[in-house]
């Protein structure tokens, strides 16, 4: 998998990527290029053997601002319907390519995550946040509507109808204890602490089964728009591709032999 992007910071090791916004002195708003750029490395990521699970890190204390004032919402202020279309769809294309990208995302919100940024977050998998994480998901307060890049069906999921409704119409912040309580964040741990036990939980996941991995999260995303009984069978078909797999195989000599078994993702 590339990491000589452009707009964005990216490194891969151990079968870890990590990806990370890249302006700081602006708490990492995204841009026009960094949406398309991330976009398109996303979607580059289903193919790739290299990559087990990727964290999408904070920068400078921040995990995004999300879109940028002076290089995006000015220049929409003057765009056409189309173009404007063009804008929103592209954006939700970067939400569509994390959900499908078939490697487990880790979110590390440190600061501010607010706007795109939290709808990064809230793609993700799993997040992990510090005490000083705010999350809000900002669209009312430019006046827009708070259904962008997916979060009206995708939130409520993660905390709640009601919760979500509060959130989106009043454009509020939700603090780390609040995110905790409610489900958004998956644990809350020291600043200091957030790039370890990040890394730690991304690890642990990349050790695999990375195809079993691959078939959860793609199951996680289809079985939304199921009924109990496609799911079921989803899932029956889903297992039965698994138990042809190597690891699985892997697993049960391990098992026998009173071993840990060591995946290879086939």
């Amino acid at each position: 998998m590339r990491t000589d992007v452009k707009h964005f910071k990216c490194e891969i090791v151990d079968g870890i990527a990590t990806v990370a916004l890249d302006r700081p002195e602006r708490k990492n708003p995204l841009t026009f290029e960094s949406y398309a750029e991330m976009r398109d490395w996303f979607r580059d990521l289903h193919y790739a053997d290299d990559v087990n699970a990727v964290v999408f890190a904070s920068n400078g204390g921040n995990f995004s601002s999300g879109g940028d004032v002076h290089d995006i919402i000015g220049p929409l202020t003057k765009m056409s319907m189309k173009e404007l279309l063009a804008f929103t769809r592209m954006t939700g294309d970067l939400v569509k390519a994390i959900v499908n990208c078939g490697k487990p995302v880790i979110a590390a919100i440190d600061g501010i995550c607010v706007g795109a940024g939290a709808i990064i977050a809230m793609a993700s998998d799993l997040r992990i946040a510090t005490p000083e994480a705010k999350v809000a998901f900002l669209f009312t307060r430019v006046g827009l509507a708070g259904c962008d890049m997916g979060a009206c069906a995708i939130l409520p999921r993660i905390i709640g109808q009601g919760r979500t409704a509060e959130l989106l119409y009043t454009g509020r912040s939700m603090n780390a204890e609040e995110g905790q309580a409610w489900g958004f964040h998956n644990k809350v741990v020291p600043a200091d602490d957030l790039t370890t036990q990040t890394l730690s939980m991304a690890s642990r996941i990349a050790a695999g089964p990375n195809f079993g991995n691959m078939m959860t999260k793609t199951m996680l995303a289809q079985e939304w728009s199921m009924s109990i009984e496609q799911a079921i069978e989803a899932e029956a078909q889903a297992q039965a591709i698994c138990m042809q797999t190597a690891d699985f195989v892997r697993a049960y000599n391990a098992f026998v032999a009173k071993e840990t078994p060591v995946f290879e993702g086939n």
